[in-house]
């Protein structure tokens, strides 16, 4: 048993690794994943490489072509843009449900997670803060009571996990996240349905347009060097 947390571990750094590959750019849409190149890349051996490739599978970031190799997707910002906008409705859809069909434990829960929330933040690490984030809207999802749209609004989410978990380093992001949560939360509390929709629904579209703008800062060319001008052509430009 106590192999087994480690093994976790290495397949979550590798995915985690890749993912940020990815979507910034250093693998780009359409090229192979060398599987051998990652295991001397990360110290580790195939199984662990294999599983992270299959959870990147899953997300829609690689496509296994079969006797030809893994490669990296081929997902433009549109089509990004385009989940994140269906993924706000889902998430509006849980939380809208959840204001009227959690019980008092799902709502309990639901608070130790945004305090958990608040823990990870304080820490300033991203990804601790990414998991608890993670956690606390899988039991929005499961408090709405409809276990056919928690299986759509997972499948979802799983093909947007690296994106969201990378827009979570602009600056300022995370406190601006637990707000939202605090909103999503209180209106659950209250069993105001519409606010907590719209207060999920608000939470992602921003998350998307957090992620646009991250895409924008990393693809920016750099400003070509302006020389300074010479004293003489100060004085013309000034004349």
């Amino acid at each position: 048993m106590s192999a087994t947390p480690p093994n976790r571990s290495r397949v979550q750094r590798v995915r985690e690794e890749l993912e940020d590959d990815i979507v910034n750019g250093r693998l780009l849409p359409g090229e192979q994943v060398q599987v051998e190149q990652l295991v001397a890349r990360f110290g580790v051996s195939r199984t662990p490489v294999r599983e992270a490739l299959q959870q990147l599978e899953a997300s829609g970031l690689v496509e296994v072509q079969p006797k030809r190799g893994t490669y990296v997707s081929r997902l433009g910002m549109p089509e990004l843009i385009q989940m994140f906008e269906v993924m706000a409705e889902l998430e509006a859809f849980c939380a809208r449900l959840a204001a009227r069909r959690a019980h008092e434990a799902d709502l309990c829960e639901i608070e130790a997670a945004l305090a958990q929330c608040e823990a990870e933040a304080a820490s300033g690490n991203v990804n601790a803060y990414y998991y608890a984030n993670e956690h606390f809207h899988q039991l929005i999802y499961h408090a709405c009571g409809n276990p056919f749209l928690v299986q759509q609004t997972l499948g979802l989410k799983n093909r947007l996990k690296p994106y969201r978990r990378l827009q979570l380093q602009m600056r300022n992001r995370i406190a601006q996240s637990l707000d939202e949560h605090r909103q999503v939360v209180a209106a659950l509390r209250r069993g105001d349905s519409e606010a907590a929709a719209e207060a999920a629904r608000a939470h992602v579209l921003v998350q998307g347009q957090r992620f646009t703008d991250l895409m924008s800062l990393t693809e920016r060319p750099a400003s070509p060097a302006v020389p300074p001008a010479s004293p003489r052509k100060r004085e013309s430009l000034s004349a």
